[in-house]
Protein backbone atom coordinates (compact mmCIF):
# COMPACT_ATOMS: atom_id res chain seq x y z
CA UNK A 1 0.00 0.00 0.00
CA UNK A 2 1.17 3.35 -1.03
CA UNK A 3 0.19 7.07 -0.75
CA UNK A 4 0.29 8.88 -4.69
CA UNK A 5 2.96 11.39 -3.43
CA UNK A 6 5.04 8.50 -1.92
CA UNK A 7 4.84 6.43 -5.23
CA UNK A 8 5.50 9.45 -7.22
CA UNK A 9 8.51 10.46 -5.23
CA UNK A 10 9.75 6.90 -5.58
CA UNK A 11 8.87 6.65 -9.38
CA UNK A 12 11.35 10.04 -9.63
CA UNK A 13 13.76 8.40 -7.23
CA UNK A 14 14.19 5.18 -9.05
CA UNK A 15 14.85 7.22 -12.87
CA UNK A 16 17.14 9.85 -11.54
CA UNK A 17 18.89 6.83 -9.96
CA UNK A 18 18.61 4.69 -13.51
CA UNK A 19 19.66 8.17 -14.97
CA UNK A 20 22.97 8.18 -12.88
CA UNK A 21 24.12 4.51 -13.54
CA UNK A 22 23.84 5.74 -16.96
CA UNK A 23 26.18 8.36 -16.16
CA UNK A 24 28.48 6.16 -14.68
CA UNK A 25 28.67 8.14 -11.71
CA UNK A 26 28.26 6.69 -7.77
CA UNK A 27 25.88 9.04 -5.59
CA UNK A 28 28.88 10.66 -3.90
CA UNK A 29 30.37 11.81 -7.18
CA UNK A 30 26.51 12.84 -8.32
CA UNK A 31 26.24 14.39 -4.92
CA UNK A 32 30.06 16.41 -5.36
CA UNK A 33 28.76 17.66 -8.80
CA UNK A 34 25.53 19.30 -7.42
CA UNK A 35 27.20 20.56 -4.52
CA UNK A 36 25.58 18.50 -2.13
CA UNK A 37 25.81 16.04 0.42
CA UNK A 38 25.86 11.96 -0.66
CA UNK A 39 22.69 11.92 2.08
CA UNK A 40 20.72 14.20 -0.27
CA UNK A 41 21.21 12.57 -3.42
CA UNK A 42 20.17 8.90 -1.03
CA UNK A 43 17.36 10.50 0.02
CA UNK A 44 15.92 11.91 -3.27
CA UNK A 45 16.93 8.17 -5.02
CA UNK A 46 15.27 6.17 -2.10
CA UNK A 47 12.16 8.38 -2.22
CA UNK A 48 12.43 9.58 1.80
CA UNK A 49 12.14 13.55 0.69
CA UNK A 50 10.71 15.36 -1.70
CA UNK A 51 12.71 17.42 -4.33
CA UNK A 52 12.50 20.42 -6.05
CA UNK A 53 11.88 20.35 -9.83
CA UNK A 54 15.36 22.70 -9.56
CA UNK A 55 16.98 20.21 -8.09
CA UNK A 56 16.11 17.46 -10.28
CA UNK A 57 17.34 19.93 -13.25
CA UNK A 58 20.93 20.34 -11.42
CA UNK A 59 20.71 16.23 -11.37
CA UNK A 60 19.88 15.53 -14.88
CA UNK A 61 22.84 18.64 -15.59
CA UNK A 62 25.22 16.26 -14.08
CA UNK A 63 23.68 13.37 -14.98
CA UNK A 64 24.38 14.82 -19.01
CA UNK A 65 20.65 14.38 -19.66
CA UNK A 66 19.35 15.96 -22.73
CA UNK A 67 16.39 14.61 -23.72
CA UNK A 68 13.76 17.35 -23.65
CA UNK A 69 10.46 14.87 -23.04
CA UNK A 70 11.84 13.26 -20.05
CA UNK A 71 13.60 16.14 -18.60
CA UNK A 72 9.83 17.72 -18.58
CA UNK A 73 8.32 14.33 -17.27
CA UNK A 74 10.58 14.01 -14.10
CA UNK A 75 10.18 18.01 -13.71
CA UNK A 76 6.41 17.32 -13.79
CA UNK A 77 6.82 14.66 -10.99
CA UNK A 78 8.95 16.91 -9.01
CA UNK A 79 6.42 19.75 -8.95
CA UNK A 80 3.36 17.10 -8.14
CA UNK A 81 4.64 15.98 -5.17
CA UNK A 82 5.99 20.07 -4.17
CA UNK A 83 2.62 21.06 -5.11
CA UNK A 84 4.40 23.78 -7.04
CA UNK A 85 5.52 25.10 -3.55
CA UNK A 86 2.03 26.36 -2.53
CA UNK A 87 -0.33 24.81 -0.41
CA UNK A 88 -3.31 23.98 -1.45
CA UNK A 89 -6.87 24.55 -0.46
CA UNK A 90 -7.16 20.84 1.30
CA UNK A 91 -4.12 22.03 3.75
CA UNK A 92 -7.02 23.83 6.25
CA UNK A 93 -8.31 19.92 6.71
CA UNK A 94 -5.01 18.75 6.89
CA UNK A 95 -6.13 17.67 11.09
CA UNK A 96 -9.27 16.09 9.41
CA UNK A 97 -8.57 13.78 6.50
CA UNK A 98 -6.47 11.00 6.73
CA UNK A 99 -2.96 11.39 4.68
CA UNK A 100 -4.68 8.82 1.89
CA UNK A 101 -7.55 11.10 1.31
CA UNK A 102 -5.40 13.60 1.10
CA UNK A 103 -2.93 12.16 -1.83
CA UNK A 104 -6.23 11.26 -3.70
CA UNK A 105 -7.67 14.89 -3.37
CA UNK A 106 -4.15 16.08 -4.87
CA UNK A 107 -4.25 13.48 -7.66
CA UNK A 108 -7.38 14.74 -8.78
CA UNK A 109 -6.93 18.34 -8.53
CA UNK A 110 -4.01 18.02 -10.81
CA UNK A 111 -5.18 15.48 -13.33
CA UNK A 112 -6.48 16.03 -16.81
CA UNK A 113 -8.85 13.39 -16.96
CA UNK A 114 -10.39 10.55 -14.74
CA UNK A 115 -12.18 7.80 -15.94
CA UNK A 116 -14.06 5.72 -13.07
CA UNK A 117 -16.46 2.92 -12.41
CA UNK A 118 -19.41 2.92 -9.97
CA UNK A 119 -20.72 0.29 -8.47
CA UNK A 120 -22.01 1.24 -4.99
CA UNK A 121 -22.58 5.23 -4.62
CA UNK A 122 -22.41 8.02 -7.16
CA UNK A 123 -18.57 9.26 -7.43
CA UNK A 124 -17.88 11.78 -4.55
CA UNK A 125 -17.53 15.02 -7.44
CA UNK A 126 -21.29 13.86 -9.03
CA UNK A 127 -23.09 13.99 -5.09
CA UNK A 128 -25.18 17.01 -4.24
CA UNK A 129 -24.44 17.94 -0.41
CA UNK A 130 -27.41 15.64 0.90
CA UNK A 131 -26.51 12.36 -0.76
CA UNK A 132 -22.84 13.01 0.67
CA UNK A 133 -24.14 13.81 4.10
CA UNK A 134 -26.34 10.80 4.27
CA UNK A 135 -23.38 8.46 2.40
CA UNK A 136 -20.67 9.53 5.00
CA UNK A 137 -22.65 9.32 8.32
CA UNK A 138 -23.35 5.37 6.64
CA UNK A 139 -19.46 5.14 6.48
CA UNK A 140 -18.36 6.58 9.05
CA UNK A 141 -21.05 6.49 11.68
CA UNK A 142 -18.94 7.13 14.85
CA UNK A 143 -17.98 10.55 13.69
CA UNK A 144 -20.08 13.62 15.46
CA UNK A 145 -22.13 15.39 13.30
CA UNK A 146 -19.70 18.42 12.86
CA UNK A 147 -16.90 16.16 11.60
CA UNK A 148 -19.50 15.06 9.10
CA UNK A 149 -20.70 18.36 8.18
CA UNK A 150 -17.02 18.93 7.77
CA UNK A 151 -16.18 15.82 5.44
CA UNK A 152 -18.99 17.06 3.49
CA UNK A 153 -17.39 20.36 3.04
CA UNK A 154 -14.53 18.92 1.62
CA UNK A 155 -16.60 16.33 -0.60
CA UNK A 156 -18.19 19.66 -2.33
CA UNK A 157 -15.24 21.41 -2.55
CA UNK A 158 -13.45 18.89 -4.98
CA UNK A 159 -16.04 19.69 -7.01
CA UNK A 160 -14.47 22.68 -8.29
CA UNK A 161 -12.17 20.85 -10.45
CA UNK A 162 -15.15 19.96 -13.06
CA UNK A 163 -15.62 24.06 -13.31
CA UNK A 164 -12.02 24.73 -13.20
CA UNK A 165 -9.85 26.54 -16.26
CA UNK A 166 -9.27 23.97 -17.36
CA UNK A 167 -11.60 21.86 -16.26
CA UNK A 168 -10.96 17.59 -15.30
CA UNK A 169 -12.43 15.75 -17.95
CA UNK A 170 -14.53 13.32 -15.91
CA UNK A 171 -16.00 9.99 -17.44
CA UNK A 172 -17.79 7.84 -15.53
CA UNK A 173 -19.93 4.81 -15.84
CA UNK A 174 -22.23 3.82 -13.11
CA UNK A 175 -23.74 -0.06 -12.51
CA UNK A 176 -27.72 0.34 -12.12
CA UNK A 177 -27.28 -0.30 -8.39
CA UNK A 178 -25.91 3.02 -7.95
CA UNK A 179 -28.84 4.66 -9.05
CA UNK A 180 -31.52 2.14 -7.37
CA UNK A 181 -29.78 2.22 -4.14
CA UNK A 182 -32.34 4.16 -2.24
CA UNK A 183 -30.12 6.48 -0.01
CA UNK A 184 -32.17 8.33 3.17
CA UNK A 185 -35.22 9.24 1.77
CA UNK A 186 -36.69 9.36 -2.15
CA UNK A 187 -36.68 13.07 -1.97
CA UNK A 188 -32.75 12.97 -1.04
CA UNK A 189 -32.26 10.06 -4.37
CA UNK A 190 -34.66 12.57 -6.64
CA UNK A 191 -32.64 15.33 -5.96
CA UNK A 192 -29.31 13.32 -6.68
CA UNK A 193 -30.56 11.58 -9.76
CA UNK A 194 -31.76 14.66 -11.32
CA UNK A 195 -28.31 16.36 -10.22
CA UNK A 196 -26.87 13.68 -12.25
CA UNK A 197 -28.16 14.29 -15.16
CA UNK A 198 -27.63 18.13 -14.90
CA UNK A 199 -24.10 17.39 -14.72
CA UNK A 200 -24.03 14.54 -17.04
CA UNK A 201 -24.77 17.51 -19.82
CA UNK A 202 -21.67 19.55 -19.18
CA UNK A 203 -18.96 18.96 -22.02
CA UNK A 204 -16.23 17.90 -19.78
CA UNK A 205 -18.45 14.86 -18.35
CA UNK A 206 -19.54 11.40 -19.57
CA UNK A 207 -22.01 9.65 -17.69
CA UNK A 208 -22.68 6.36 -18.77
CA UNK A 209 -24.87 3.49 -17.15
CA UNK A 210 -24.62 -0.26 -16.86
CA UNK A 211 -28.05 -1.74 -16.53
CA UNK A 212 -28.68 -4.99 -14.73
CA UNK A 213 -30.12 -6.30 -18.37
CA UNK A 214 -26.38 -6.05 -19.47
CA UNK A 215 -25.80 -9.22 -17.04
CA UNK A 216 -22.25 -9.47 -15.30
CA UNK A 217 -19.43 -7.37 -15.93
CA UNK A 218 -15.51 -7.02 -15.18
CA UNK A 219 -16.52 -4.24 -12.94
CA UNK A 220 -17.77 -6.68 -10.52
CA UNK A 221 -14.17 -6.84 -9.12
CA UNK A 222 -14.72 -3.37 -7.50
CA UNK A 223 -14.89 0.44 -7.85
CA UNK A 224 -11.47 1.93 -9.32
CA UNK A 225 -10.21 5.61 -10.47
CA UNK A 226 -7.42 6.20 -13.47
CA UNK A 227 -6.35 9.77 -13.18
CA UNK A 228 -4.27 10.81 -16.66
CA UNK A 229 -2.03 13.65 -16.25
CA UNK A 230 -0.67 16.41 -18.41
CA UNK A 231 2.90 16.20 -20.39
CA UNK A 232 3.20 12.01 -20.34
CA UNK A 233 0.89 8.83 -19.42
CA UNK A 234 3.73 7.98 -17.72
CA UNK A 235 2.46 9.43 -14.58
CA UNK A 236 -0.87 8.26 -15.12
CA UNK A 237 -2.16 5.84 -11.75
CA UNK A 238 -4.74 3.86 -11.12
CA UNK A 239 -6.07 4.55 -7.47
CA UNK A 240 -8.41 1.39 -5.48
CA UNK A 241 -10.19 2.57 -2.37
CA UNK A 242 -10.52 0.55 0.74
CA UNK A 243 -11.82 0.69 4.29
CA UNK A 244 -8.67 2.05 5.55
CA UNK A 245 -6.78 3.03 2.88
CA UNK A 246 -5.67 3.19 -1.11
CA UNK A 247 -3.98 1.40 -3.59
CA UNK A 248 -2.21 3.43 -6.10
CA UNK A 249 -1.21 1.15 -9.07
CA UNK A 250 1.24 2.84 -11.79
CA UNK A 251 2.83 -0.12 -13.56
CA UNK A 252 2.85 -0.23 -16.90
CA UNK A 253 0.67 -3.82 -16.94
CA UNK A 254 -1.72 -2.74 -14.13
CA UNK A 255 -2.51 0.98 -16.29
CA UNK A 256 -3.21 -1.43 -19.32
CA UNK A 257 -5.17 -3.70 -17.28
CA UNK A 258 -7.14 -1.62 -16.11
CA UNK A 259 -7.27 1.19 -19.00
CA UNK A 260 -8.63 -1.73 -20.96
CA UNK A 261 -11.24 -3.21 -18.82
CA UNK A 262 -12.51 0.53 -18.24
CA UNK A 263 -12.84 0.80 -22.59
CA UNK A 264 -14.83 -2.99 -22.18
CA UNK A 265 -17.57 -1.43 -19.49
CA UNK A 266 -18.08 1.60 -21.68
CA UNK A 267 -18.63 -0.51 -24.47
CA UNK A 268 -21.52 -2.45 -23.21
CA UNK A 269 -22.75 0.95 -20.63
CA UNK A 270 -25.37 2.80 -22.49
CA UNK A 271 -24.47 5.74 -25.08
CA UNK A 272 -23.85 8.85 -22.61
CA UNK A 273 -27.76 10.32 -23.96
CA UNK A 274 -29.14 6.86 -23.25
CA UNK A 275 -27.73 6.95 -20.03
CA UNK A 276 -28.91 10.20 -18.74
CA UNK A 277 -32.85 9.27 -19.89
CA UNK A 278 -32.21 6.09 -18.22
CA UNK A 279 -30.85 8.05 -14.90
CA UNK A 280 -34.26 10.82 -15.51
CA UNK A 281 -36.59 8.13 -15.69
CA UNK A 282 -35.66 6.30 -12.74
CA UNK A 283 -35.89 9.53 -11.08
CA UNK A 284 -39.44 10.51 -12.14
CA UNK A 285 -40.88 8.33 -9.68
CA UNK A 286 -38.73 9.13 -6.80
CA UNK A 287 -39.70 12.51 -7.48
CA UNK A 288 -43.58 11.70 -7.29
CA UNK A 289 -43.21 9.66 -3.97
CA UNK A 290 -41.25 12.95 -2.62
CA UNK A 291 -44.07 15.46 -3.78
CA UNK A 292 -46.38 13.18 -2.37
CA UNK A 293 -45.75 10.93 -0.02
CA UNK A 294 -47.95 8.16 1.32
CA UNK A 295 -50.00 8.91 4.37
CA UNK A 296 -49.52 7.82 7.73
CA UNK A 297 -52.31 5.22 8.80
CA UNK A 298 -53.52 6.03 12.20
CA UNK A 299 -54.34 2.77 14.39
CA UNK A 300 -57.94 2.14 14.76
CA UNK A 301 -59.24 3.93 17.98
CA UNK A 302 -59.98 1.22 21.22
CA UNK A 303 -63.15 -0.22 21.17
CA UNK A 304 -64.01 -0.02 24.66
CA UNK A 305 -66.58 -2.60 25.96
CA UNK A 306 -69.01 -2.95 29.30
CA UNK A 307 -67.61 -5.22 31.66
Amino acid sequence: MQHGPAVRRRKLGEELRRQRDIAGLTSGEAARLAGWHQSKVSRIETGRSGVKSEDVTRLLDVYGVTDPELRSLLAALANSDANGGQRAWWHAYRELLPSAYRDFISLEAEAERARTLETLVVPGLLQTPRYARAVTRAALASLPARRIDELVDVRIARQDVLRANPPLELHAVLDEAVLRREVESPEVMAEQLEHLVEVGSLPQVRLQVLPFTHGLHIGVTGPFVIFSFPVSSDLDVVVLDHLTSSLYLERKEDLRAYSEAFDTLRGRALPCDDSLAFIAAIGDPLRRRSAHPPRTAHPPHPVHTLQ
